[in-house]
C-alpha cells in the first residue's frame, strides 16, 4: 500500500467512524469522533509529507468536519483557511469552490453572515465559471446562497436562487433537494407550507467525502 493509498484508508474510515456518531449516543458519538480525528490527522501528516495540494486540502476539510462536530468552531475554522489557502495556490479551481462554500457554511453558523455572504459569493462565482450544471456540488452552492440571502432579507433574489437550485437537483435526479427548493418558492411568493422543516441546502448531507 503507497503513503496515498493508506492516507486514503484512514479517510475513508474517519468519514464511516463520522457517519455512525450522527445516531450514536453521546458517548459512542464522542469516542467515535475522537477516532475520526486521529485517524484523520494522521492522513494530514502522511499528505503533507508526500501528497498533492488538493489531497491534503481534502483531509484537511474532513477534519475541519470532525473539529466542528466535536463543537469546537475555533479550530474548524483554522482548518478551513489553511485548506483554502492551500487550493488557492493549487490549479483546481473546483476544489477551490467547494472548500470556500465549507468556509461560508461554518461562517453562517456561527451568526457572521456578512462574511458567509462573501465566501458564497465566492464559491457561486467559481461554479459558474468552471462547473457544469449536472453537478450536486453546484446544487449546493445555489441552495446556500439562496438560504442565506433569504436569512439576509433579498426576498427577490433569494426567489430566483432557489428556482435556479430547483431545476439543478432536478438535473441530477435529487427529489428532496427539489422538494425543498419548491417549498422555500412557495413560502417566498406567500404560499406558506408549515408542515415544512428544510435544511437550507447540503441535501446530499453526509453521505459521502463531502
Amino acid at each position: 500500500m503507497t503513503t496515498n493509498e493508506k492516507a486514503e484508508a484512514l479517510m475513508q474510515s474517519a468519514w464511516a467512524r463520522r457517519r455512525a456518531s450522527l445516531d450514536a449516543p453521546p458517548d459512542e458519538a464522542r469516542a467515535a469522533l475522537t477516532r475520526a480525528r486521529e485517524e484523520l490527522s494522521e492522513a494530514v501528516r502522511i499528505l503533507g509529507e508526500g501528497g498533492g495540494p488538493v489531497s491534503y486540502a481534502h483531509a484537511v476539510h474532513l477534519l475541519a468536519n470532525v473539529e466542528l462536530d466535536s463543537g469546537d468552531e475555533a479550530q474548524a475554522l483554522s482548518l478551513w483557511e489553511e485548506a483554502v489557502q492551500v487550493l488557492r495556490a493549487a490549479d483546481d479551481a473546483l476544489q477551490l469552490a467547494h472548500k470556500v462554500r465549507h468556509l461560508g457554511d461554518l461562517h453562517r453558523h456561527c451568526g457572521r453572515l456578512e462574511e458567509a455572504d462573501g465566501h458564497y459569493s465566492e464559491a457561486l462565482s467559481l461554479y459558474r465559471r468552471h462547473d457544469r450544471p449536472g453537478s450536486l456540488d453546484f446544487a449546493n452552492a445555489v441552495s446556500r446562497v439562496a438560504a442565506l440571502k433569504d436569512q439576509l432579507g433579498e426576498r427577490e433574489l433569494a426567489f430566483q436562487l432557489w428556482c435556479e437550485a430547483r431545476d439543478l437537483y432536478a438535473a441530477v435526479g435529487i427529489a428532496p433537494g427539489v422538494e425543498e427548493a419548491e417549498a422555500h418558492m412557495r413560502r417566498l411568493k406567500g404560499q406558506s407550507d408549515p408542515g415544512f422543516q428544510g435544511q437550507s441546502g447540503n441535501v446530499s448531507g453526509r453521505q459521502g467525502l463531502s
